[in-house]
Protein backbone atom coordinates (compact mmCIF):
# COMPACT_ATOMS: atom_id res chain seq x y z
CA UNK A 1 0.00 0.00 0.00
CA UNK A 2 1.36 3.36 -0.98
CA UNK A 3 1.63 6.44 1.94
CA UNK A 4 -1.16 8.31 -0.38
CA UNK A 5 -3.18 5.25 0.22
CA UNK A 6 -2.97 5.83 3.53
CA UNK A 7 -4.09 9.49 3.18
CA UNK A 8 -6.83 9.24 1.46
CA UNK A 9 -8.16 5.86 3.39
CA UNK A 10 -7.87 7.63 6.73
CA UNK A 11 -8.94 11.32 5.12
CA UNK A 12 -5.79 12.55 6.53
CA UNK A 13 -4.37 15.69 6.79
CA UNK A 14 -0.57 15.63 5.40
CA UNK A 15 1.52 17.52 7.65
CA UNK A 16 5.01 16.45 5.79
CA UNK A 17 5.74 14.48 3.44
CA UNK A 18 4.30 14.98 -0.01
CA UNK A 19 7.48 13.46 -2.28
CA UNK A 20 7.09 10.17 -0.30
CA UNK A 21 3.16 9.71 -1.23
CA UNK A 22 4.22 6.72 -3.71
CA UNK A 23 6.50 5.17 -1.20
CA UNK A 24 5.61 1.86 -0.77
CA UNK A 25 4.62 0.24 3.11
CA UNK A 26 3.86 -3.09 3.72
CA UNK A 27 2.72 -3.07 7.50
CA UNK A 28 1.99 -0.78 10.55
CA UNK A 29 1.27 -0.75 14.13
CA UNK A 30 -0.24 1.28 16.91
CA UNK A 31 1.16 2.45 20.17
CA UNK A 32 1.26 4.86 22.30
CA UNK A 33 4.41 3.71 24.43
CA UNK A 34 7.23 4.36 22.58
CA UNK A 35 9.16 1.96 24.58
CA UNK A 36 6.92 -0.91 23.06
CA UNK A 37 8.21 0.00 19.85
CA UNK A 38 11.44 -0.19 20.37
CA UNK A 39 11.29 -3.46 22.04
CA UNK A 40 8.24 -4.95 19.23
CA UNK A 41 8.12 -2.99 16.32
CA UNK A 42 9.99 -4.94 13.26
CA UNK A 43 9.73 -4.15 9.55
CA UNK A 44 6.58 -1.66 10.33
CA UNK A 45 6.48 0.97 7.94
CA UNK A 46 3.75 3.57 9.41
CA UNK A 47 2.92 4.16 13.15
CA UNK A 48 0.00 4.91 14.33
CA UNK A 49 -0.15 7.40 17.76
CA UNK A 50 -1.99 9.78 20.01
CA UNK A 51 1.33 10.69 21.70
CA UNK A 52 2.60 14.32 20.52
CA UNK A 53 5.84 14.81 21.31
CA UNK A 54 9.52 15.06 19.89
CA UNK A 55 10.37 11.14 20.82
CA UNK A 56 7.62 10.06 18.66
CA UNK A 57 9.56 11.48 15.72
CA UNK A 58 13.20 9.46 17.42
CA UNK A 59 11.86 6.42 17.62
CA UNK A 60 10.18 5.93 14.48
CA UNK A 61 13.53 6.87 12.74
CA UNK A 62 15.64 4.68 14.40
CA UNK A 63 13.04 2.14 13.15
CA UNK A 64 13.34 2.69 10.04
CA UNK A 65 9.45 4.14 9.77
CA UNK A 66 8.88 6.09 6.60
CA UNK A 67 5.49 7.44 8.20
CA UNK A 68 3.57 8.29 11.11
CA UNK A 69 -0.02 9.01 11.40
CA UNK A 70 -1.20 11.11 14.06
CA UNK A 71 -4.92 9.60 15.50
CA UNK A 72 -7.63 11.96 17.43
CA UNK A 73 -6.72 15.01 15.37
CA UNK A 74 -3.63 15.10 17.35
CA UNK A 75 -1.63 18.13 16.19
CA UNK A 76 2.43 17.72 16.56
CA UNK A 77 4.60 20.90 16.44
CA UNK A 78 6.25 22.61 13.80
CA UNK A 79 9.92 21.76 15.55
CA UNK A 80 8.18 17.50 15.29
CA UNK A 81 7.40 17.88 11.86
CA UNK A 82 10.89 19.57 10.56
CA UNK A 83 12.45 17.20 12.76
CA UNK A 84 10.41 14.46 10.47
CA UNK A 85 11.18 16.44 7.52
CA UNK A 86 14.98 15.80 8.25
CA UNK A 87 14.27 12.15 9.22
CA UNK A 88 12.71 11.41 5.99
CA UNK A 89 9.26 10.16 7.52
CA UNK A 90 5.98 11.34 6.21
CA UNK A 91 3.66 13.10 8.81
CA UNK A 92 0.22 12.89 8.77
CA UNK A 93 -3.10 13.61 10.96
CA UNK A 94 -6.56 11.80 11.00
CA UNK A 95 -9.55 12.08 13.36
CA UNK A 96 -10.01 8.83 13.03
CA UNK A 97 -9.50 6.63 16.81
CA UNK A 98 -6.43 4.65 16.69
CA UNK A 99 -8.40 1.37 16.21
CA UNK A 100 -10.58 2.75 13.97
CA UNK A 101 -7.61 3.65 12.02
CA UNK A 102 -5.60 0.51 11.92
CA UNK A 103 -9.20 -1.33 11.63
CA UNK A 104 -9.62 0.75 7.96
CA UNK A 105 -6.24 -0.23 7.26
CA UNK A 106 -6.46 -3.41 8.28
CA UNK A 107 -9.28 -4.15 6.11
CA UNK A 108 -7.24 -2.07 3.41
CA UNK A 109 -5.05 -4.63 3.29
CA UNK A 110 -2.08 -3.35 4.85
CA UNK A 111 0.13 -6.28 5.46
CA UNK A 112 -2.90 -7.93 7.40
CA UNK A 113 -0.60 -7.51 10.61
CA UNK A 114 -1.51 -4.40 11.80
CA UNK A 115 0.17 -5.00 15.15
CA UNK A 116 -0.81 -3.82 18.60
CA UNK A 117 1.91 -3.58 21.13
Amino acid sequence: MKIGDIRELLDAELLCGEDMLDEEVYAACVSDLMSDVLAFVKDQGVLLTGLVNPQVIRTASMMDMVCIVFVRNKAPSEEMIELARESGIAVMRSANRAYEASGILYYAGLGREVEDV
